[in-house]
């Protein structure tokens, strides 16, 4: 597998379109990869912002959330929303200020549609037959100081590669073990692409012998299989049913 950024200059909301950078610093893609673009960057480009100056950042990450939950202040040090969005648990919403010249950045309204409509821009651009496209974030780690990649918006392969039945290298059937492969890749990407300064926030990465390619777009169904529920969550579900979850209106647990 390589990996490489891809460098551009600072980007601005509505300054341009993600086609317009894609024309501009993506001079090249190879038949079989995959192009990882930050969330923020899809974000600012669909100008999906609001002013921090006048905003109420905590009322805002409540907007914006699917559900979320307000820890009593003694329970978190850092005072970091628990928010669900786009099927995915992440603090606050995704909401940042980093980077980002004065604005509160939200997520794409639909990470999955935008993968999508790179993905068919990208394969008319460069003529390719398979090509995959992931719309990546970072998150805190389970336990683990720092910040990782993960997808949050997938199209044109497969995310997730399934080993159950078949048999393991002493003939013995694997019973539950899947592979995170949209959750892998993005992982990877955001490593070489930074959370800083960088000013790489779009990833190229070749030679995936494991990607499982696919000529259409991510439907709805095959979106919501990538995701657990809530009671399916080895690691979660003990948070996921103990906590009252809200709606972005404060009137009712979930």
């Amino acid at each position: 597998m390589l990996i490489r950024a891809v460098k551009t200059s600072p980007i601005r909301a509505g300054e341009q379109s993600i086609f317009d950078v894609l024309d501009k610093y993506l001079e090249k893609v190879e038949e079989r990869s995959i192009v990882v673009i930050t969330s923020k960057i899809v974000a600012l480009l669909e100008n999906r912002v609001v002013q921090i100056d006048g905003t109420d950042k905590k009322a805002l990450i409540r907007e914006s959330a699917d559900l979320y939950y307000q820890p009593e202040p003694s329970a978190s040090s850092l005072g970091y929303n628990f928010t669900i969005l786009q099927n995915t648990l992440i603090p606050s919403s995704g909401i940042d200020a980093s980077n980002t010249d004065g604005v509160y950045v939200l997520w794409p309204e639909d990470s999955i549609k935008s993968a999508n409509e790179i993905r068919r821009y990208l394969k008319q651009k460069f003529q390719l037959k398979d090509v995959g496209v992931i719309i990546s974030d970072s998150t805190i780690g389970l336990s683990r100081w720092g910040t990782i990649g993960i997808c949050i918006g997938h199209s044109g392969f497969n995310p997730v590669n399934d080993y159950v039945g078949m048999p393991d290298i002493f003939g013995r059937n694997l019973e539950l073990s899947s592979a995170n492969m949209a959750g892998s890749l993005c992982a990877g990407a955001v490593a070489v692409m930074g959370e800083g300064p960088e000013c790489t926030p779009v990833a190229i990465i070749e030679d995936l012998p494991q990607i499982k390619f696919q000529d259409h777009d991510t439907t709805p169904e095959e979106a919501k299989q990538y995701y657990l529920s809530p009671l399916e969550d080895l690691i979660f579900k003990e948070f996921f049913t103990s906590v009252k979850w809200l709606d972005d209106g404060n009137k009712s647990a979930k």
